[in-house]
């Protein structure tokens, strides 16, 4: 008497109906992380670098689960290595003991070059690093530095004004051509 087999083959359908399935959109790479909406406000933001983060297994699954929040952080570059201070990540919620400091250094993964680069351009007056968002790419955190400049008030209050006036000329547009397609 033949034995039955246990194992599963894989049918197209089958395969076909696993592509199908959705797929989170943070893990994939298709949406940010995390944001710093108040970094474009605060600092005229000069030019932006792509950083590896070193972080542990918990950190990874808190930022997967969009706990991450990069409002008050800030780059800093000491003894020829990049750190990444200030990043709030939330505890893992099915962590245990061994769980991670929700506000803990975190070491910027680049090359020494880049390193040397970024260190010559924020010690001039003025320049800082910045993190502007946390993403995935091919399955790693990623963060986006940018050498910033900070804003005045009166640069503010003008960004402000342009942003108003694009807004009301964009809406005059459109209702122009409202009023044409009647």
């Amino acid at each position: 008497m033949a034995r039955q087999s246990t194992h599963v083959i894989a049918t197209p359908a089958r395969a076909a109906a696993k592509s199908q399935r959705p797929r989170d959109p943070v893990a994939s790479g298709d949406r940010d992380a995390a944001q710093n909406r108040s970094a474009s406000f605060n600092y005229f933001l000069l030019e932006k670098v792509e950083a590896g983060v070193a972080l542990r297994g918990t950190e990874v699954k808190s930022i997967r689960q969009g706990q991450a929040n990069l409002k008050d952080a800030y780059g800093l570059i000491k003894d020829g290595e990049a750190f990444l201070l200030n990043v709030h990540i939330g505890p893992y919620s099915h962590g245990n003991i061994a769980n991670h400091d929700a506000l803990r250094t975190r070491k910027l993964l680049l090359h020494k070059e880049e390193v040397r680069r970024l260190h010559g351009k924020t010690q001039i007056k003025g320049h800082t690093l910045i993190p502007t968002r946390l993403y995935f790419r091919n399955g790693r955190v990623k963060c986006e530095l940018a050498i910033a400049k900070g804003k005045q008030d009166w640069d503010k209050r003008e960004t402000e004004k342009r942003r108003e006036a694009d807004r009301e000329s964009r809406a005059a547009i459109n209702a122009s051509k409202h009023r044409a397609s009647r």
